[in-house]
């Protein structure tokens, strides 16, 4: 029936339970799995999980694992035995890195080596994609299916979902409309949305590029901090004004205004890398404490956009020589890197001299 919700549809309303603080049940091979993350769940819903008498552990990301001293025996990520006594403090203290200087001792901690991980292991991916704290509450079910419909709560299927995890979700050109801008009367935005449910991209236009020619292109990651709000700590902001002066300037272009925050974490997980990094850790160690990779990017989905619309190569402003190789891979000719070298203050000196020390970035 067509009214039933597609696997992508599940995934999007799992996102969404997820950031709400709701447990979703994940299921694949005979095997079921209640997962709830950490950061939005309250102490009656831990109560409750309890309750149901199976074997409670947290799991975590391998980066969070190696800030508490954890085992992660399952490569990627550990699963923490959670004691019977604990209340939840304790479990969103192994999860948020916020008190670790204050209170380092948090074990000692048991984590698992036996059974079979890959639930836990797409409960993971699933937190960092409703873009919450990647520490997920799980428990095995004897009967996922009766528990899901007794409390409507949303079941995964891993085995049509897991793909669904690993792949860039179809886009579509919801609009486009003429955009007069400063550095451009000929300016068009375009606003593009996921199949599946998740944030909208957009593309700035300049004038008429060729699409039969290397189109002049930047992959702008949103930075509500610099794009808006002018901050200090970062480039980002001079490096998007730059990019659309210079096509201004040039004539045409295209700059894909991709909204992954962060480097993907989000807004309020990137704060907590700011507070972090006011306690003496750099990006990179920041990142690493909340539990997170260098850079959570897809930029997948900057080369689905520019072939949606109609481009196959582009001469890429960036300084990132690592966007150029994904381009490449995802199917973009690059045959130009153009530097943007703007925006260095004295307040982001340390930041930028990480980027180049430990993400390989021309500056």
């Amino acid at each position: 029936m067509s009214l039933l919700p597609t696997p992508a549809e599940r995934l999007s309303r799992a996102r969404a339970d997820l950031r709400m603080g709701m447990a979703v049940v994940l299921s694949a091979n005979g095997m079921d799995l209640l997962a709830i993350a950490a950061e939005t769940m309250n102490a009656p819903r831990l109560d409750d999980i309890r309750a149901l008498g199976g074997d409670v552990v947290l799991t975590l990301t391998a980066r969070r694992a190696e800030t508490l001293k954890a085992r992660a025996y399952d490569g990627d990520i550990a699963r923490v035995r959670v004691p019977g006594d604990v209340p939840l403090d304790w479990v969103r203290a192994l999860a948020d890195p916020a008190d670790d200087l204050l209170h380092p001792m948090k074990g000692p901690l048991t984590t698992l080596r036996d059974g079979d991980a890959t639930l836990h292991r797409g409960a993971i991916q699933l937190a960092k994609q409703a873009q919450v704290l990647p520490a997920v509450l799980c428990c095995p079910l004897p009967d996922g299916a009766a528990l899901a419909a007794k409390m409507d709560l949303t079941r995964l299927d891993m085995q049509l979902t897991a793909p669904l995890l690993a792949a860039t979700s179809p886009m579509t050109d919801v609009i486009h409309a003429r955009l007069p801008l400063t550095v451009s009367d000929a300016g068009r935005l375009h606003v593009f949305r996921p199949e599946d449910g998740s944030v909208e991209h957009y593309a700035v236009e300049i004038g008429q590029p060729d699409r039969d020619a290397p189109v002049l292109a930047r992959l702008h990651s949103a930075c509500f901090t610099g794009d808006v709000l002018g901050s200090l700590k970062c480039d980002c902001g001079p490096q998007l004004h730059g990019a659309l002066a210079q096509m201004g300037n040039e004539g045409a272009g295209v700059l894909l205004y991709l909204n992954q925050e962060g480097r993907g974490i989000g807004l309020a997980n990137k704060m907590r890398a700011y507070s972090l990094q006011d306690q003496g850790f750099d990006t990179v160690e920041a990142n690493h404490r909340l539990g997170f990779e260098d850079d959570e990017r897809d930029f997948r989905i900057g080369a689905a956009i520019l072939k949606e619309m109609g481009f196959s190569a582009v001469r890429l402003m960036t300084n990132n020589p690592a966007k150029l190789e994904m381009m490449q891979h995802a199917g973009i000719t690059v045959t130009e890197r153009v530097p943007l070298k703007v925006g260095h203050t004295a307040q982001n000196a340390a930041y930028l001299a990480t980027k180049a020390r430990k993400s390989g970035h021309l500056l």
